[in-house]
């Protein structure tokens, strides 16, 4: 069974990196080997045809996904779907999930989600309602930088390949679910309390009440996966079942007591809190791997952890391929092999390891190594570490976990009876569930100001606690003491390195806007921001992330000129950067550098000329954007921002071979009052990029634009189409990578609902 389970692991984990998967025939080719490998002989043409069978199944589920991505997108469809998310009573309510069931009349299988965020409901929106609607649905797309959050491998593992408009619905079925309706009564029921939020959480799985601050604080200090019901909180749940079971066993004759009875009630118990959870996918994992080990415990079959572990994981893949794109599961998975090599590796002495009195110094060393062995994928999902974040740990797990969550759960066991006497009862257990979040809250603010940026140079040292274990065990440290230091050189020499390229620039894929980034050893010029919207940036979501990820310190901000989609996110990005300079081209009492024709500086040894506009105005906008060409003596960049055709006549008139440019970023995101045939005959670019997004309301870039450019053989690259595009300039050449076909290619990272020839 290990090896089986080994075998389906690795069959499943080549779905993470695969760029394209495989077509009908050449999954038939892998069937057919698959079938002929157990004939022959030696045990491992089996297991290998174990594996391909897994990467089979994994392709198959991800193919369908895409495929209904494909055909399920257009205007105008006929959609029966019903309502999944819960409703908590907040204002502003967020996007909401539906599982769809019919498409212009025709059933759906598998059944698959859509996100969508409707307010023009007559009724109050329930999880369990059942509408039929009319909806504009289109595949999910994702903006893609490096270092930025990926929402379309996001929305393959939760099967939510779809979001949509909604533009009006009936109600089929007014009914809510039983769940709904019970956090309804629960939420009525609860007495007024300061951590409401948090407690409705740790109750159901559900945060869409705790506000922006609080979710910053639970994040930075490590402590989030305490309001998510995962693999602590079911655990938990199935303790506090055994704990009941056991109590029942005192009144209980002995003829009736069994070992049986209460491992059967902590499965009961673990499969209510998962229900309640909503089934959410962590807590569908936690509860999987708790019923294997409760099975097995049953069955009285002693396993070593790792077969569990090995077991579980394999068990949860047959389940749902999927799993192997999301990040939680990908946590759960290494927190506890974190765990049974910690235990394993680096035990206690056993002097340590019985007494109650050295509790403190058990829950330390579980802790320690939490916070050793997790760090690679700290900072590979989270780009950052809290250095407090063991010391926020320390105090805040025991109080949640081991009184908090008891009584949470105690609360809701009286919530299930009629209203009476039991309401006193439950505002009183409410009430100290609440005192006791406050006192763990309360002691983590203490450590909140420890977060810090970690950018990819970091993922090697990151290793370098599980290398000390090994080579600690393994390895006499005095004669393998100079492995230990090269590792620590190697690490720090990959953290130091110079890039190959002399200077590169990036053109982030911010959506509708421009962001374009001028690097050259970790030192970055910034032209212009992106947009801004209620309640976030694109300089939130997509700049800074790729400056932390990529350690790129900004020492210039240039503002082309005044719309939002250019500089909405400066505010951000001077706070974060209070050191760097500004540089515009309007009048404004901020203090700034001008942008006007004729300026010239040297940056890192790049010539920056600034070509347009003329004269600085009040109020900067398109005709007013700062042109600006940046030359390294044998390769050039121009910078249009969003200027039209009479400005673009204007810098010929002025400017004509001095136009001419390697590279140049496509005027107005290709907009068809700009990029006129004399311009681009004075520019001459080898390569243009255009800044877009995919789904815009103006139609950005026009066809006709595009058909200009690719008419008079420039090659045409845009952020819609490959997301983040990066250049390469070195000594004798340059390159060019867009995220999605070479950056980073994965299957999940194409363009969903479009098929490849279109592609």
């Amino acid at each position: 069974m290990d090896e089986v389970a080994v075998a389906i692991i690795v069959g499943m984990v080549p779905l993470v990196f695969v760029a394209h998967l495989p077509s009908t025939l050449q999954l038939i080719v892998l069937g057919c080997i698959a079938w002929v490998l157990p004939g022959l002989q030696p045990k491992i043409f089996t297991l290998t045809s174990l594996a391909l069978m897994a990467f089979i199944w994994a392709a198959i589920q991800g193919g369908t996904l895409v495929q209904q991505a494909l055909t399920l997108t257009g205007p105008n469809r006929e959609v029966v779907a019903r309502l999944q998310s819960i409703n908590l009573g907040e204002e502003g309510a967020s996007s909401q999930f539906y599982k769809i069931e019919k498409i212009d009349g025709k059933w759906v299988f598998p059944p698959l989600l859509f996100r969508a965020r409707w307010e023009g409901a007559q009724t109050p929106l329930l999880a369990g309602q059942r509408w039929k609607m009319t909806a504009n649905i289109r595949p999910v797309h994702s903006l893609l930088n490096e270092g930025g959050f990926d929402a379309q491998r996001w929305a393959l593992a939760g099967h939510a390949p779809l979001t949509a408009t909604i533009q009006h619905g009936v109600l089929l079925d007014a009914d809510s679910s039983f769940r709904q309706q019970f956090i309804q009564r629960v939420q009525h029921a609860m007495p007024e309390l300061k951590n409401t939020p948090v407690l409705i959480a740790l109750a159901f799985g559900e945060k869409g009440l705790i506000d922006g601050e609080e979710k910053l604080l639970l994040q930075r200090t490590g402590i989030a996966h305490l309001v998510a019901i995962s693999g602590l909180h079911i655990g938990i749940a199935a303790l506090f079942g055994w704990w009941f079971a056991r109590g029942l066993q005192f009144i209980l004759p002995v003829r009736l007591i069994d070992y049986r009875f209460p491992l059967l009630i902590s499965e009961l118990f673990l499969l209510t809190y998962t229900w309640l959870s909503g089934c959410n996918a962590p807590a569908l994992r936690a509860a999987l791997a708790v019923s294997l080990w409760i099975f097995l415990r049953l069955l009285r079959l002693r396993c070593h952890p790792w077969q569990v572990w090995l077991w579980g994981v394999a068990l949860l893949l047959l389940a749902d391929p999927m799993n192997i794109l999301s990040d939680s599961f990908w946590l759960s998975c290494f927190a506890v092999a974190s765990l049974i090599f910690w235990f394993q590796w680096m035990p206690l002495p056993a002097n340590f390891q019985r007494a109650w009195y050295w509790s403190f110094l058990r829950w330390a060393h579980l802790q320690a190594g939490m916070t050793l062995l997790l760090l690679p994928l700290q900072i590979a999902i989270f780009h950052g570490l809290n250095i407090s974040s063991f010391m926020a740990n320390m105090w805040a797990v025991p109080i949640v976990s081991l009184v908090t969550v008891p009584l949470v759960l105690l609360a809701l066991m009286l919530n299930i009876p009629p209203a009476g006497w039991m309401h006193e009862v439950q505002n009183i257990i409410w009430k100290m569930a609440d005192h006791t979040l406050s006192l763990a809250m309360w002691g983590v603010k203490l450590f909140s100001e420890g977060w810090h940026l970690l950018g990819e140079s970091f993922l090697l040292i990151s290793l370098s606690g599980w290398l000390t274990i090994v080579f600690w065990r393994l390895c006499c440290l005095r004669h393998y003491l100079s492995i230990l230091i090269s590792l620590g050189l190697i690490s720090f020499c990959w953290c130091t390195r110079t890039p190959p390229e002399r200077w590169r620039v990036d053109m982030l894929d911010v959506g509708h806007g421009l962001s374009v980034l001028i690097s050259k050893d970790g030192k970055g010029v910034l032209y212009d921001t992106g947009n801004r919207w209620e309640g976030g940036s694109a300089a939130e979501q997509n700049i800074a992330p790729f400056l932390r990820w990529k350690n790129i310190q900004l020492e210039q901000i240039i503002i082309s000129h005044n719309d939002m989609d250019h500089r909405g996110g400066f505010e951000f990005l001077q706070t974060m950067y209070p050191a760097a300079n500004f540089r515009d081209s309007s009048i404004s009492g901020v203090p700034h550098l001008p942008c006007i024709a004729g300026q010239q500086w040297l940056w890192q040894g790049l010539n920056f000329t600034v070509l347009w506009p003329e004269k600085p105005t009040a109020d900067a906008r398109n005709a007013d954007s700062c042109v600006i060409r940046v030359d390294d003596g044998r390769y050039s960049l121009l910078l249009t921002g969003d200027i039209e055709s009479a400005s673009e006549k204007a810098l010929i008139k002025k400017w004509r071979e001095g136009l001419k440019s390697t590279f140049l970023q496509v005027p107005h995101h290709g907009s068809n009052t700009s990029s006129t045939p004399p311009f681009l005959r004075a520019v001459q670019p080898d390569i243009a990029l255009a800044s877009a997004a995919r789904f815009n309301k103006w139609h950005l870039p026009a066809r006709k634009v595009v058909s200009r450019y690719n008419k008079a053989r420039h090659d045409w690259r845009s952020t819609s189409i490959s997301g983040q595009l990066s250049l390469f300039i070195y000594d004798d050449y340059w390159a060019i990578k867009g995220l999605r076909e070479q950056l980073i290619p994965r299957w999940y990272h194409h363009r969903f609902g479009v098929s490849e020839d279109n592609e």
